[in-house]
């Protein structure tokens, strides 16, 4: 287990569990069954969203990079931003200096007030480990699935080859770095029942050991 004390957990009673894995690895339906099984999933990719949705940040973006990424409707171009950052590491790392403590502020808002029924705390991240967030983690989960399927994932669902997948995965840690940081690997392939059942598995076995 990562952080059983947990300082910067605000419900102190609640395990955090982090979510990661690599790209179109399924991550999002864990924490969908996460979700369905009393947990508070906070999205990080979804605050990006919500993120570029405000009216800061939004201007911010614009004065560095002009009106080009600003679509027909007046809203930023996320793929117009994604390739300004993935062919400059120094303005991704730019990005995220503005935009990760604004989602940072938000899920420590609700994490500081969930339901009251809530089991559990979930980070859902694809960068968990990057930024750091695993050393506030009471376990994380990583989401894994082959590589031929998650390029075909992408292919159906972005459009993607093969070598865009690669390219997005070159800013991120290594999947094996990312695997042994993890305390569990949840296999994604396809088959939902055993998605399930393995997730309710491992979802038992944290909440068991934080209740130790």
């Amino acid at each position: 287990m990562h952080n059983m004390s947990h300082p910067k957990n605000p419900n102190p009673m609640l395990p955090v569990i982090g979510l990661t894995g690599g790209i179109a690895s399924g991550k999002s339906e864990v924490g969908r069954f996460l979700a369905d099984l009393g947990c508070l999933v906070v999205n990080s990719d979804q605050l990006g969203h919500e993120a570029l949705r405000d009216d800061i940040v939004r201007k911010t973006l614009v004065s560095w990079w002009g009106e080009s990424i600003v679509d027909d409707s007046g809203e930023l171009d996320r793929s117009a931003i994604a390739r300004i950052v993935f062919s400059s590491p120094g303005e991704r790392q730019r990005l995220e200096a503005l935009v990760h403590p604004w989602i940072e502020a938000r899920r420590r808002a609700l994490f500081d007030d969930p339901p009251t029924d809530t089991r559990a705390l979930v980070i859902d991240a694809p960068l968990l480990l990057e930024a750091g967030l695993g050393d506030e983690c009471d376990a994380v989960i990583f989401v894994d699935a082959d590589r031929s399927i998650r390029a075909a994932r992408v292919q159906a669902t972005r459009g993607w080859t093969v070598e865009d997948l690669e390219r997005r995965e070159s800013a991120q840690f290594g999947l094996d770095e990312k695997r042994k940081q993890a305390d569990y690997v949840v296999v994604n392939e396809g088959d939902r029942d055993s998605l399930r059942h393995r997730v309710q598995e491992v979802l038992d076995d944290i909440l068991t050991a934080s209740e130790a």
